[in-house]
């Protein structure tokens, strides 16, 4: 599963010089490979400001210093793995650090809306690349089908399945899904 450093490196180096591309969301390197993934479209974008706002009023009981945050890229160099989550739950405090990416131990939380183009990168191999890198909650929203799951326990043994309208629980977190809306 990890790429060799070298090669990784060099990869990274050549994502960073990426330049901005119209159309283009962000940029992943997985199984030593640069993934340039689409734009997401507005539900997705909806989606994503629902769940940051939900978790967000709940942060500073549960883990006061921590956010619910899109937009911030995640880095294991170890496994050759630069991911950029929908949304991630982690101290506020790292995003003043110099590195350009956080790192796993850091996050709390991943939230990943489903896309349209590409739902098995959500399920199968993120799935895989977020427990490899210790991450204790993965959260999968899917706009598609107005569904999800909610992973937990060490390498995801518990998957919590839901329909769009219940209300979940994440960790300590309480997301009431009524809010969520599938794709056109």
């Amino acid at each position: 599963m990890s790429v060799d450093p070298a090669v990784y490196a060099r990869l990274r180096q050549i994502a960073d010089q990426l330049p901005q591309v119209p159309g283009i969301g962000k940029v992943e390197i997985a199984d030593g490979e640069i993934v340039m993934m689409m734009s997401p479209v507005k539900r997705h974008e909806l989606a994503v400001v629902r769940i940051a706002r939900q978790l967000n009023a709940q942060l500073p009981t549960t883990h006061p210093g921590h956010i619910a945050h899109p937009g911030a890229d995640l880095e294991d160099a170890g496994l050759g793995r630069l991911r950029r989550p929908d949304l991630m739950v982690f101290a506020e405090k790292s995003l003043e650090e110099e590195d350009a990416a956080l790192l796993p131990h850091e996050v709390l939380l991943v939230v990943e809306i489903v896309s349209k183009s590409n739902p098995e990168n959500d399920y199968q191999d993120k799935v895989r690349d977020y427990a490899a890198m210790g991450i204790p909650l993965y959260l999968i929203i899917d706009p598609r089908t107005g569904t999800g799951i909610a992973h937990s326990e060490p390498g995801y043994a518990s998957r919590e399945k839901f329909a769009f309208g219940d209300t979940i629980m994440i960790g300590p977190w309480t997301l009431d899904t009524s809010v969520l809306q599938t794709y056109a």
